[in-house]
Formats: C-alpha cells, structure tokens, sequence
C-alpha cells in the first residue's frame, strides 16, 4: 500500500475526530467569540481567532495523556492566540502582565449591561491587558481567580487592569461608523444584484483572483469557485433572503435578513479595488456573528 493510499485510509478517522472535537466546543464557542471579538475590535477578526485557538487546542489534545478541563484552557489558548494577533497586527509592544495598581479595591460583581453591549471600538481603545482584563471580568462575568488564570497573571495584577481600563472605557467615546461614497455605492451594487437574484452580475463584481470564504466551510480562489451563486441560486428558490447594506461594530457589511426578523441572520464581508471584489467572506454558517455585533443600517 502506497503512503498516499495510507492517508486515504487515514481521512473519514480524521474527519470524524474533528466533527467530534467541534460538538466538543460547540457549547463555549460563543462565549469564546465575544472575548476575541472585543480583544482584536472586529467580529471577523474575533472569528478568526477563535478558528485559530480549536485548531491549536485539537493538535495539543492528541499529544496529552489526560485532557484539561475544556472551558478555562480553551480560554488560556485564545487569550493567548488574541495576543499573537494583536502583536502581528497593532505593531506595538503588547505588555503579558498588567500593573500594579497602587490601591486596587474593584468589588466582585456581574455583568455590566453597559459594556455587554458596548461597541468593539470602546474596546479596541485600550492597552491589551485593560482589554482582556474587562472583558473576561466586566461582559463575561468570569471571576477575579478565572480571570487570572486566563491572563497568565496575578489577582493583584488583574486589579490594576481593571481599575485603568474601566476608567479609559468611562473617558472614551467612539466615533460614528462612516463610509466612503465609493465604497457604499459598491456595497449597495452588490446587495441589489443579491436581491434581484442576479448571479451572473455578482459573478461579474470578482476580481480574476478574487479570494471567497465560506467562513468554517472552505476557501478558495474565484475562479475554483463555480457553484458558489449556484448554490445561492438553490437557497433563494427556498428562503426568502434579503441583502442591505449596514455597519457590523463599525465595519461595513452586506446584512443578510430573512423575513420577519428585526437582525440581519448572517453577514456578508466585502472588500474591493477599483469596484472589483478582491476578497468575499461568507458567514452563513457562522450566524452568531450577527448576534454579538452591534448592528446599524447605513
């Protein structure tokens, strides 16, 4: 038997650990995207982390003798992974451990409904540590011990983020999401050839190397991706879908609605050159996105 044969063999095994792994997740995963969101300021971005920490976390299980306990090491690991992120992407230095605070007395509470539902940009506007530190203990209800494991720190330490950060987020206020005239009459193309059910049009907007994503599905070149409108063409004939164009947490988006619903179900994220898409993000299957950010219409 060849070794390419082995690996033949060796793929439905594969395939069925992985669909095991993400029911093993499933549960957390968005309580997990609420924290990266917030850390990186975008639900995208936020998404991707989060992809990042199940593939790491899947690897690292085959190498253990006796699995951790799932919630708190998953955090660990995208706690860590929203760091990486934020060192690649922010090009500044991203401090592991907060400072001490020199009276540090923020009393245990729950949740705060204000920053719950607070913009990712009051977020972003923080030093990292701040940002982790409010989030894990002020909008996920996670204690001052959790939060510490989490951050790799020290209760004390945590103490000092929170007392900054609550004070930085109570001083910040966040722009207004704008959009170029350009951009929106793009996007607006867009979602009038969506709704009109003109595939063929929106065939027409992809660059030569246009990159498509079927967000936790598949991603491909589009010139590999024939069937993805035939495939649009075949949930329209069933599902009444309608595409505005909106705001996701300050980013512009194509909103995808079914009927009756006050929130978009999915979104749709663009980006262009010269009025071609040169990358289209489709997260149909990932519908909590739409839940967790903060929605305007443009």
């Amino acid at each position: 038997m060849s070794d390419r044969d082995r690996a033949r063999d060796l793929l439905p095994a594969i395939a069925e650990a992985r669909a095991r792994f993400m029911e093993l997740v499933a549960e957390v995963r968005p309580e997990l995207h609420r924290y990266c969101a917030r850390m990186t300021g975008s639900v995208f971005d936020g998404e991707d982390v989060v992809q990042e920490t199940f593939a790491k976390a899947y690897f690292a299980l085959a190498e253990m003798g006796e699995p951790p306990p799932l919630r708190g090491w998953l955090f660990r690991i995208a706690h860590n992974t929203a760091m990486d992120f934020l060192r690649r992407y922010e090009r500044k230095h991203v401090d592991l451990v907060a400072d001490v605070p020199d009276v540090a007395e923020p009393m245990e509470a729950g949740l705060d409904p204000a920053l719950v539902e607070a913009a990712l940009t009051v977020f972003s506007s923080l030093p990292p540590i701040q940002r982790s530190a409010v989030v894990l203990k002020d909008v996920l209800g996670h204690s001052l011990e959790e939060t510490a494991a989490t951050m790799g720190t020290t209760i004390l330490a945590v103490k000092g983020a929170l007392v900054r950060g609550r004070a930085n987020i109570a001083k910040h206020a966040s722009a207004q999401p704008s959009i170029s005239d350009e951009e929106k009459q793009s996007l607006q193309r867009y979602a009038d050839l969506f709704n009109a059910r003109n595939w063929e049009g929106l065939r027409a907007l992809l660059g030569e190397e246009a990159r498509l994503e079927v967000v936790s599905r598949w991603q491909r070149r589009a010139s590999e991706a024939t069937g993805f409108y035939t495939r649009y063409a075949e949930i329209t004939a069933t599902e009444d879908l309608r595409a505005e164009v909106g705001f996701a947490d300050g980013l512009p988006v194509i909103a995808i609605h079914r009927p009756g619903s006050t929130r978009p179900a999915y979104f749709i994220h663009l980006q262009w050159e010269q009025g071609r898409v040169t990358q289209l993000r489709d997260f149909y299957w990932v519908s909590y996105l739409a839940q967790e950010a903060r929605y305007t219409k443009a």
